[in-house]
């Protein structure tokens, strides 16, 4: 797919410049869910676009660091994602869980903190909550070790049950001194102080990255774009992207909004990684 490279904005196209002339400095990150994998009902059956792994490969050789910043856990964006598996990622990073978690492409090791504790307490309490609730069928919770999602995309009426259950499970993970985390049909109730925001601020400082280019498409993400937005208000070109409009599905306004250039879902993600690709080939 070809996407046509035209942020919308003075600063994208400032940032998206700055990654050609020196792609080597640059650092470029993709939420995963919504971003690379389409969304879908089941988390569990969540897969990559089936170009996203190949194009991210690549890209590899031209960009200094590739980046995967995901409320997954690692291991389970890059079992997903068949990262692990495609040659010429050894410069991919995967984040999982905001950042408390890190898979690295080049050792394949992937180190984490010990879980936070409310998430034992949030697990057990977590059913008998939503069975006093009376949670609409087809509520979900999905356990992600060191956090627990609670979906309502399966239920009659998604909007509704999320307006249903999301004081209460604010309340819950406060009782346990857990974080909560919007997103498109789904309440995440996680440990504080971990951010995506956070995690790729670390990130760039970390690699010195000249450029960042941030992709994501979900309010979780909103805490990356407004990482960058501080980064380059201090001089460090970069260019936001929202994974956008997806058949049957109205995109995040709140990220489409702040966007410097809107793809057509994950898609559109493959086609703007192959596009960059064919870019910085043909300037080589």
């Amino acid at each position: 797919m070809d996407t046509v490279l035209e942020p919308t904005t003075p600063a994208g196209r400032a940032g998206l410049a700055a990654l050609l002339a020196d792609p080597g400095r640059a650092l470029l990150a993709f939420d995963f869910d919504g971003t690379l994998a389409p969304i879908v009902a089941d988390p569990e059956r969540a897969a990559a676009h089936p170009g996203a792994a190949g194009a991210l490969a690549a890209l590899a050789p031209r960009i200094g660091t590739l980046a995967v910043v995901t409320g997954r856990p690692a291991a389970a964006a890059v079992r997903l994602g068949g990262f692990a598996a495609m040659t010429g990622l050894d410069r991919l990073v995967v984040l999982g869980h905001y950042g408390a978690e890190r898979w690295d492409g080049a050792t394949g090791e992937l180190t984490a903190p010990a879980v936070h504790p409310g998430v034992a307490a949030v697990r057990a309490e977590l059913p008998g909550l939503l069975a006093a609730l009376g949670a609409p069928e087809g509520t979900a919770v999905e356990d992600k070790e060191r956090s627990l999602a609670v979906h309502t995309r399966r239920t009659a009426d998604p909007d509704a049950a999320l307006e249903l259950l999301r004081g209460p499970l604010a309340g819950l993970a406060a009782a346990h001194g857990l974080a909560v985390e919007p997103g498109r049909m789904v309440v995440e109730l996680r440990p504080p102080g971990v951010d995506k925001g956070a995690a790729l601020t670390g990130l760039i400082a970390e690699r010195s990255a000249g450029a960042v280019l941030y992709a994501g498409d979900d309010l979780g993400d909103l805490a990356a774009f407004a990482a960058v937005e501080r980064l380059r208000a201090d001089g460090l070109p970069g260019l936001l992207v929202a994974s956008g409009p997806v058949t049957g599905e109205a995109p995040v306004r709140e990220v489409a909004d702040r966007a410097d250039l809107v793809v057509a879902g994950p898609a559109g993600v493959v086609g703007l990684l192959e596009r960059l690709a064919q870019e910085l080939s043909a300037a080589s």
